[in-house]
């Protein structure tokens, strides 16, 4: 008997095909609740789980009291409480690197669209505005030859950083829990130990780090207020990491020129966000790896972590070392 795999939300084809070879699959569509009676049955039987964006806790492992393996379909995995997955004695893994160049496209590309206000004069070309030449007051800024701060260095952040440094002559500062030699040799980055000097000298402030209980609302009015206020804010971190209520005064009130944001505290955001009413904001919904290729290798490499953890061997991707070392 095949043992019984468990997919939820985006699970792409080629992945469930893959899948579907080796295990009994099971695919459920987002939203589906632990109230759902076939999901709740399924989830007792089942030996692995793929997916993306249900919370992996207590009450998620309780239904499920056969599972070796949780799979993202995703690099981070704020969705993971580590500490009941390694309780439960089950591998969490995510798919990490496949990524890190599509997301730093899309980050970069908001910071452009955000710097030339690309959204703000399409639609001003596209209402019939366009009557007569440009007027000053809807000129952007230049992107090329100034100063991009990394909040987070990780692999996309330095992806973001090479993009920003051969393709535009920027000069790149970075603030991260440790140095990064080769960034700074390769990029010829410098190291902000001090989050503030990053602020304060930045003409582009990118937010890349991970969403834990240290991070959150690492970007508050303090932080804002220390940028200059012809900078611009980039998030394509988690939306937890910002406060929105705090960035939203500063720019309404000139503190910062504007923002470009992938992520917010909730998603879907609320069409209230005060955020969404400001024109020198520029918003996307959390697309950082969202193209058809991308997506299509996330869920493989998922696929193949759990196919490796169903088969006895470590997956790639291993998340919880001492869970596998318990197990060897």
């Amino acid at each position: 008997m095949k043992k019984k795999v468990v997919a939820y939300s985006r699970v792409r084809k080629p992945a469930q095909e893959k899948l579907t070879e080796k295990f009994d699959l099971r695919v459920y569509p987002y939203g589906t609740e632990l109230t759902d009676e076939n999901f709740k049955k399924d989830l007792q039987d089942a030996e692995g789980y793929i997916g993306l964006e249900k919370n992996i806790d207590d009450e998620f492992l309780r239904h499920a009291p056969n599972l070796k393996i949780v799979s993202n379909v995703s690099v981070g995995y704020d969705n993971f409480d580590m500490e009941a997955i390694t309780k439960h004695g089950v591998m969490a893994t995510n798919t990490p690197d496949i990524l890190n160049d599509t997301v730093a496209d899309a980050i970069f590309g908001l910071l452009i669209a955000t710097a030339r206000r690309i959204p703000e004069l399409d639609r001003y070309v596209k209402n019939g505005e366009w009557t007569e030449s440009l007027p000053d007051e809807k000129f952007g800024i230049d992107v090329h030859h100034k100063t991009l701060g990394i909040i987070g260095a990780g692999r996309i952040g330095q992806v973001i950083g090479k993009r920003a440094h051969f393709g535009f002559d920027m000069d790149i500062l970075y603030h991260n829990r440790s140095r990064k030699p080769e960034m700074e040799e390769k990029l010829n980055a410098t190291y902000c130990e001090q989050l503030d000097d990053l602020l304060e000298a930045s003409d582009y402030v990118c937010l890349m780090t991970p969403s834990t209980p240290e991070t959150r609302h690492l970007m508050s009015s303090d932080q804002f207020k220390k940028m200059k206020k012809t900078a611009i804010f980039i998030n394509g971190s988690r939306g937890a990491t910002v406060d929105e209520a705090a960035l939203a005064e500063a720019l309404q009130t000139g503190e910062i020129l504007a923002a470009g944001l992938d992520v917010f505290e909730e998603e879907p955001t609320s069409p209230d966000n005060p955020l969404l009413k400001l024109d020198n904001v520029v918003t996307t919904p959390h697309i950082g790896s969202s193209t058809d290729e991308t997506e299509d290798n996330m869920s493989l490499l998922a696929a193949d972590n759990v196919t490796a953890a169903l088969e006895g061997k470590r997956p790639p991707n291993l998340l919880n070392e001492e869970v596998w070392e318990g197990k060897s």
